[in-house]
């Protein structure tokens, strides 16, 4: 089964006064929904750019069941459940099922890593414990862990994990992988922004954004652009969005984003340590990225 087509946003979890702002967070969900007729396909809770690893076991659920009631079936809530602990991640998909998330987000184990087989186990394990379709998450950047095609495509048979994530960044492995899952139940979306184009032209159907969380009806219109078969419109969005890229990239994920976010109004630029605040030249480079792409700025 696919479970969106299109942006899913990797939302930011807002912080105010060290707790989870919920007032904040539904106003950005809100606001990616309905910021035009063309506006996020799917809402993706507690990953990397939500701050995860950062948040409790009942703050993460609790985010999740806010992020779910507040969506109120308008877009599907993919919510992650990764962990380097197996009986960890069952646990929260278990959970976050409960709660009725449309699906789940599951990166690889990080810092004790694992064998590919050891990989394809904790996959299968979490898979046969939930009745929600999985995303596998391949960023080795963050884990240090990577998932090669052969495992994606034996992962890929398991009814319950329906499609990857690729942010490895190694394009000749997405090639691979787009490859071997060609024709079968199995979508594949990138997970780095600026591939994203690429990914689609080798098969992908989609990305999860974390740069949608301040252009998400543009970053919709780009996708389908491409899928609608408009690839010139979609060529030159990806293109004039690579600046606003690199700047929100500036420093590491999801930093500069909240910081984004706090320039338009939406958020306090508050983060969970041992993440901290902007340098000025990263926040000076967002501003002037931002106004160049023709953001509004406070």
């Amino acid at each position: 089964m696919t479970l969106f087509k299109g942006v899913g946003t990797a939302i930011v979890t807002p912080f105010k006064e060290g707790k989870v702002d919920y007032d904040a967070l539904g106003h950005l969900i809100d606001w990616q929904i309905e910021s035009s007729v063309d506006a996020v396909d799917a809402i993706v809770v507690c990953g990397t750019t939500g701050e995860s690893s950062t948040l409790s076991v009942k703050e993460h659920l609790a985010v999740v069941d806010y992020a779910v009631k507040k969506t109120a079936r308008r877009v599907p809530v993919v919510a992650g459940a990764g962990s380097n602990n197996t009986s960890n991640s069952m646990f929260l998909a278990k959970e976050i099922e409960e709660i009725g998330a449309d699906g789940l987000l599951i990166v690889t184990p990080y810092y004790n890593k694992c064998t590919q087989e050891g990989l394809r186990r904790h996959y299968e394990m979490i898979a046969d414990y939930t009745d929600l379709p999985i995303i596998l998450y391949s960023v080795k950047s963050r884990t240090g862990l990577n998932i090669e095609p052969s495992t994606a495509l034996a992962l890929a048979k398991h009814p319950n994990i329906v499609g990857i994530k690729e942010a490895s960044s190694d394009i000749s492995q997405i090639c691979k992988i787009a490859a071997m899952i060609r024709g079968k139940d199995f979508d594949l979306y990138s997970g780095n922004d600026e591939q994203t184009l690429p990914i689609l032209a080798l098969g992908g159907i989609g990305c999860i954004s974390t740069v949608s969380n301040i252009i998400p009806a543009q970053y919709h219109q780009m996708i389908m652009d491409y899928l609608n078969g408009n690839v010139k419109a979609a060529t030159k969005m990806q293109l004039k969005m690579q600046p606003l890229i690199e700047a929100v990239f500036k420093e590491v994920n999801p930093i500069p984003v909240k910081a984004a976010l706090n320039i338009m109004g939406k958020i306090e630029k508050e983060y969970r340590m041992p993440l901290y605040a902007p340098t000025d030249e990263t926040l000076y480079l967002l501003y002037e990225e931002m106004k160049r792409f023709g953001i509004k700025v406070n």
